[in-house]
């Protein structure tokens, strides 16, 4: 079998396939790795894995190819290792991979490089029968594809329901773009439109199949989280926060970054939706006046939490 036969196998996978050498210098880009990462194989092959490509992050914000990079340390003892990890898009979001990568060894048994397996680990493609028929077209944001406030609505009445009937505890997350008018005021609503799509997708991306992302209106997006208590939506939060910070979209010579600011809220026995969407509402608020780029949680149980603000905020941004 000649190496044109390997490589048509390589070709074939769904998977995403790359090579790198000891300089880590990608030398083979396959259709799978095209088609997770929107990288063509002519924009990738010839370039280091940590040219403002890929740029894997864990779930803690660690850029993996300035620290633990698994093909790094795959190269230095030849073991394989595997990882979920959040890489870059083209297109600027992050999506979920899981990694895998082994050595690559001449015939003397010498480690030449390393190839890494990556599959997409989205946990919204398996999403169930029920949910899937409430995502048609009026119910999901036509601009970010992700659901809509008729959507949120739903979502917010069936946890309602979860937690009156069975004590399933939910939380609501507000996420709103810092300094989104200047976005649009400095590089028009079209460049606006594209960061909107990719903080919609990089929330989505990091979600569990049973929770949702809405957008509520304008640069504001609604989280909905079922079954959890007050660390679990504050790490949440927290990491949400962390990958939109850490992505970008591409823009002429340049690249675009944005940040945003989280308000959230956990239901408890006897409140309302209106009521939890009330509180995460004044917690974003108190992320907007302490600087932006931060959480705040209105905790369930303790006032260990900042307490909420009434009223809406009558300035974006």
């Amino acid at each position: 079998m000649d190496m044109e036969f390997y490589k048509d196998v390589l070709e074939s996978l769904t998977d995403g396939v790359y090579f790198v050498d000891r300089d880590r210098v990608v030398t083979f880009w396959n259709k799978g790795a095209e088609r997770i990462s929107g990288y063509s194989a002519q924009e990738i092959v010839g370039k280091s894995c940590a040219d403002n490509y890929l740029r894997h992050v864990d779930d803690d914000g660690n850029e993996l190819c300035l620290q633990g990079c698994p093909l790094a340390a795959t190269m230095d003892d030849g073991q394989s290792r595997e990882a979920n990890v959040y890489m870059h898009h083209k297109f600027g979001h992050r999506i979920p991979v899981f990694v895998r990568s082994s050595a690559m060894r001449d015939e003397k048994g010498e480690v030449i490089g390393a190839v890494e397996v990556f599959a997409d680990n989205s946990r919204n493609v398996s999403i169930l029968k029920e949910m899937e028929e409430l995502r048609k077209e009026v119910l999901t944001d036509q601009l970010t594809g992700v659901g809509n406030r008729r959507y949120a609505d739903i979502i917010l009445e069936r946890l309602d329901n979860a937690m009156r009937d069975h004590g399933v505890p939910y939380g609501a997350l507000f996420v709103d773009i810092d300094f989104f008018k200047t976005v649009n005021d400095s590089w028009g609503h079209h460049v606006g439109d594209r960061v909107l799509n990719m903080v919609a997708q990089t929330l989505s991306g990091a979600l569990r199949p049973l929770d949702s992302v809405c957008r509520w209106g304008g640069e504001e997006f609604v989280v909905l989280i079922s079954n959890v208590e007050d660390p679990g939506l504050g790490t949440l939060a927290e990491r949400l926060r962390m990958l939109v910070e850490r992505s970008w979209v591409d823009h002429e010579d340049g690249t675009i970054r944005v940040t945003a600011s989280f308000g959230g809220a956990v239901a408890g026995q006897g409140d309302t939706p209106e009521g939890v969407i009330a509180r995460a509402d004044g917690q974003l608020y108190l992320s907007k006046d302490s600087g932006r780029n931060c959480v705040h949680i209105n905790h369930k149980k303790t006032s260990a939490g900042l307490p909420a603000k009434a009223g809406r905020r009558e300035e974006q941004g």
